[in-house]
């Protein structure tokens, strides 16, 4: 198993970094996690457009979902046809909110392009991956996924609060690529986002392999996060980037 960062900037895009969107390989199977603004032109450094065989829409805030719009486009207009449908996973709502985004009718909205499967909480099949999909500390409908395939697994949080779903979806897993937007001792908002030191806490909780911090704003200091997560988590920390890699 392969998992590419995309973008991984919160809220907004950063000079370096489009907004979260993950791109996970097994076996010849491609399946992109999220696709907020600013992400579908670097995707295709990884991946061609016609080339994913799912996509999955952690919750339906722009910074997660808005590229959608772009690749109903791509997809829709393409010269050559527009290929068969694509299956997008997504909260309830899903098909009606980026249509909604693009100003046309609901119906048919972007139906005739993308195969909407509305997400609930439990384990599923796509191709060769194992997905665990659990809903997360949010203001709106969110999901974090655990993502397993050959003995191997990463979570990735999506957007939430202090969760303990959450910790129990990461117990042990390889990788755990969790959200650190807020900072310790500045925001004090619940319910929506994690700073540095509760990422690390969860991923200590957890038993994690290895904490990735992610969807940290261009307004954020990510060093300053980096440094609170790795005063109660003692395995390896790191900042996502965009064009990391891991490989399982």
């Amino acid at each position: 198993m392969k998992l590419t960062v995309v973008g991984c900037s919160g809220s907004f895009p950063s000079v370096d970094s489009p907004c979260s969107s993950y791109l996970v390989e097994a076996d010849g199977y491609r399946a992109v996690l999220d696709l907020g603004n600013g992400a579908l032109g670097p995707l295709q450094q990884y991946c061609g457009l016609y080339d994913l065989d799912a996509v999955l829409l952690s919750h339906l805030h722009a910074d997660h979902c808005i590229d959608m719009c772009a690749y109903w486009v791509a997809r829709n207009y393409r010269f050559e046809g527009c290929p068969d449908p694509l299956p997008v996973y997504g909260p309830q709502g899903t098909p009606e909110r980026l249509a909604q985004a693009y100003d046309m009718p609901a119906d048919p909205g972007m139906k005739e392009v993308f195969d909407f499967r509305t997400l609930t909480e439990g384990s599923f099949d796509l191709g060769p991956l194992r997905v665990t999909a659990i809903p997360v500390n949010h203001p709106v409908e969110a999901f974090a996924f655990r993502i397993e395939h050959g003995g191997s697994s990463f979570v990735y949080s999506g957007d939430t609060g202090v969760c303990s779903e959450l910790v129990e979806l990461a117990r042990g897993t390889d990788l755990f690529l969790c959200e650190a937007a807020y900072t310790h001792g500045r925001e004090n908002i619940e319910a929506v986002h994690l700073n540095g030191r509760q990422a690390g806490e969860h991923a200590k909780d957890a038993g994690v392999g290895r904490l990735v911090l992610t969807h940290i704003p261009p307004w954020t200091d990510a060093e300053a996060n980096l440094r609170d997560a790795r005063e109660v988590f003692t395995g390896p920390v790191e900042l996502a980037r965009a064009g990391a890699v891991y490989e399982f």
